[in-house]
């Protein structure tokens, strides 16, 4: 490994398909990149989004071989980014991957672990993580602006496109999970993980989920992912103890929201059935917006990766940040699995005997359910 101290760092792009053009265009605006090579095997398609003074290659090996290159950026298919990363890691290069990290939690293991033995830079792209809202988002819940952290609603849904080989929640859920990762202190849960799904369409995959996860002192995250709403939302609900955000992607003019709203639970002597009612209240204070900076998200995201590598400490969205996300998407479809084999099992049991007798007008009495007694 020989990754230069001063100066842009050498990087290539392998995939050149939907995400690529967006790493290409970012690395090659970077002062902290020089974007010596684009990999693809369709080497027109390399071309067009390489521009006239960058090289392109059908061929991996020429990329790895190449001594310019100090880091490679996957953004092929999941089913790749394994194999790739590990021949990247074991050249010696610095590694940046699409999202997710792997298509398991055994192959994104074994992709950090490389890069730890190795000590280079394993990075997953995270892009919502670097948006100004969400780098926002984390500033206010690290500084204790919010309080504790009470519960996360997050709904993410739209009439998408219905993928041919994963379900809904692999398709959406690593957008929140990953900004959830990044925002709660601490970081992902990947333990006491609930879930369910829903096929209405009969895909033969779930198209509406819901996943559930704990949070300290009895708080709980909610996400919501559905391929067949009409209407899109991206949106966010964050309630502290001291006060709550709202992040609504789809709202430029006002993409976070703090409310000093909330409700108080006064710790009193009070007993008896009246406590409840004598010890609640509800405090209604201000609503304001934090003024958010304009940049690109994947300009950032960039500028981290080279910083991570130069200061040898893990980037932002590390390695382990994209392991945690597979974690928590493999225990989705282990529930959901398991919801789907006991079905039948658990169905609540159709009560035998004829419906009650409606009450005759005029009647005061209760109705009368035959073979009640």
């Amino acid at each position: 490994m020989s990754t230069r101290t001063t100066g842009p760092l050498g990087i290539a792009v392998i995939g050149a398909g939907y995400w690529g053009p967006n790493l290409v265009r970012n690395f090659g605006a970077s002062p902290d990149w020089s974007l010596e090579l684009v990999c693809d095997l369709d080497l027109e398609r390399a071309r067009r989004i390489a521009g006239p003074h960058v090289e392109v290659t059908d061929s991996v090996d020429r990329v790895l071989d190449d001594p310019r290159i100090d880091a490679v950026a996957i953004a092929t298919p999941a089913r790749t980014h394994h194999g790739l990363a590990l021949q990247a890691l074991s050249a010696g290069k610095h590694v940046l991957v699409e999202k997710p990290l792997a298509d398991s939690v055994v192959r994104g293991r074994t992709m950090v672990d490389l890069a730890d033995a190795q000590g280079l830079t394993l990075m997953t792209d995270h892009t919502y993580c670097y948006t100004p809202a969400v780098q926002k988002m984390r500033e206010l819940v690290s500084s204790g602006e919010l309080g504790q952290v009470h519960f996360v609603d997050s709904v993410r849904i739209n009439l998408g496109l219905v993928q041919p080989d994963i379900d809904v929640l692999w398709d959406l859920a690593p957008h929140d999970l990953a900004i959830l990762d990044f925002v709660l202190p601490g970081g992902l849960p990947t333990t006491g993980i609930g879930a369910t799904g829903a096929d209405p369409i009969g895909a033969g995959r779930a198209c509406v989920g819901h996943l559930t996860l704990p949070l300290p002192d009895d708080g709980l995250a909610h996400v919501h992912v559905n391929w067949l709403s009409p209407t899109k939302i991206r949106q966010m609900v964050i309630g502290g103890s001291r006060r709550t955000l709202v992040w609504d992607d789809l709202n430029p003019q006002q993409r976070l929201s703090i409310y000093d709203r909330g409700v108080d639970l006064a710790r009193t002597s009070v007993a008896g059935a009246d406590r409840a009612a004598s010890t609640v209240s509800y405090r209604l204070g201000d609503t304001w917006s934090p003024a958010l900076p304009e940049r690109e998200a994947l300009g950032s995201m960039v500028t981290e990766f080279a910083a991570a590598i130069h200061e040898g400490r893990p980037a932002l969205t590390d390695g382990r940040s994209g392991l945690r996300v597979l974690e928590v998407l493999e225990a989705a479809s282990r529930r959901l699995a398991e919801r789907a084999e006991t079905a039948y099992d658990t169905a609540l049991p159709v009560p035998a005997g004829p419906p009650p007798v409606p009450r005759q007008a005029g009647s005061t009495s209760e109705p009368v359910m035959e073979g009640a007694r």
